[in-house]
């Protein structure tokens, strides 16, 4: 049997997804008809503006926050990087301590190491063997030159959702920045930056149906975070570069898919991982559940397997037409194990053998 002779099915969604048809319409649309560069006065750049501003307005509908708190960017990555070196920067007169976890992407977890090489201290919470932070833990580690918390809102590998609100509400006691990446939350949960206390969120388009290359930082109006990138006045001199309108339009598309059927693909998917965490210790010895139980993304199921590397898992349900992951896409070239995997407690052996769906 080999992959090319039979019907695969992919299970890795939460790496990347596919377009959406209905987003792949209207982004084949704006690529042939929505060319123009909304920085002109003529009818093809007002065009690209409008549609540019309905998308911006669209995603901030969704998320209750005003349109003008939302930048584009390229990306989860980018918009990580922004948030956290460009609060850093910004409020760097009154302090240089900075808080995260050890379960964070890599694109938070090498922005703090950044602006570690750059003087900054940094202060890494622990989690729980079910990857969850104590908010004790996090009142504890404030200190009065604390100027940033950066949090996961669910984790990329194990799925585990953080109790966001009660982080933020934490953090606004204390008047310290909170920024949480969302990629992998959203479209699959609501979120509310100003109910949550969030003061910068990280979203992607890939992970929700849409194209690569586009994400948003929702920045809460008022909060002190310098400029990215330097050149021209776009994204209100915040965030330069002529804007990919096409990608814009697709992002504001797969936002309003995704939610419009929210709710019902949320308890379809919480069905299907509910069957697979109960039925695959029934079938297959040695099984760990990774994460926890039932505070997890609807569509995430990750267990660990002794006796096997992931990556030989991995190859046989390829051969047999399944697409699956053993971790974060971002770091499946690596040898080595995850560090969400080793920092909820399981030991190399073991965090090798993993299986996420």
């Amino acid at each position: 049997m080999t992959a090319e002779k039979i019907n695969r099915i992919y299970f890795d969604h939460a790496a990347t997804t596919p377009i959406h048809p209905d987003v792949m319409a209207v982004l084949t649309d704006a690529l042939e008809n929505t060319f123009g560069n909304p920085s002109s006065f003529y009818k093809e750049g007002n065009v690209a503006g409008r549609a540019m501003n309905a998308a911006r307005e669209k995603i901030a509908e969704v998320l209750d926050v005003r349109a003008d708190e939302i930048f584009f960017t390229s990306g989860g990555t980018e918009s990580d990087n922004w948030a956290i070196k460009g609060a850093a920067h910004a409020n760097q007169s009154k302090g240089k301590h900075l808080i995260s976890t050890t379960i964070e992407h890599h694109a938070v977890l090498h922005s703090m190491q950044a602006l570690e090489k750059e003087g900054f201290e940094v202060t890494y919470l622990e989690v729980d063997a079910d990857g969850l932070v104590d908010p004790e833990d996090l009142r504890q580690a404030i200190r009065p030159d604390t100027i940033l918390v950066s949090i996961i809102y669910a984790n990329n590998e194990i799925g585990t959702i953080q109790p966001i609100k009660e982080l933020g509400e934490i953090c606004k006691e204390h008047k310290v920045l909170f920024h949480t990446d969302a990629v992998q939350a959203f479209g699959a949960l609501p979120l509310r930056p100003r109910e949550l206390g969030v003061d910068m969120l990280s979203v992607s388009a890939h992970k929700l149906y849409g194209p690569k290359g586009i994400g948003i930082l929702y920045k809460r109006r008022g909060a002190r975070v310098r400029q990215y990138m330097d050149g021209g006045a776009q994204e209100r001199k915040q965030r330069s570069g002529t804007e990919n309108i096409p990608a814009m339009i697709a992002l504001g598309k797969a936002v309003e898919v995704a939610y419009a059927d929210m709710e019902r693909e949320s308890k379809r998917q919480i069905s299907l991982r509910d069957r697979l965490i109960k039925e695959i210790p029934q079938v297959v010895p040695h099984a760990k559940l990774n994460g926890h139980p039932t505070k997890r993304l609807p569509n995430n199921v990750n267990f660990s397997f002794e006796f096997i590397e992931g990556e030989s898992i991995l190859l046989l349900l390829d051969a047999y037409g399944y697409a699956c992951s053993s971790g974060s896409a971002c770091t499946s070239a690596s040898l080595d194990p995850s560090h969400v995997l080793l920092a909820i407690g399981l030991p190399h052996e073991v965090a090798h053998g993993s299986l996420r769906i």
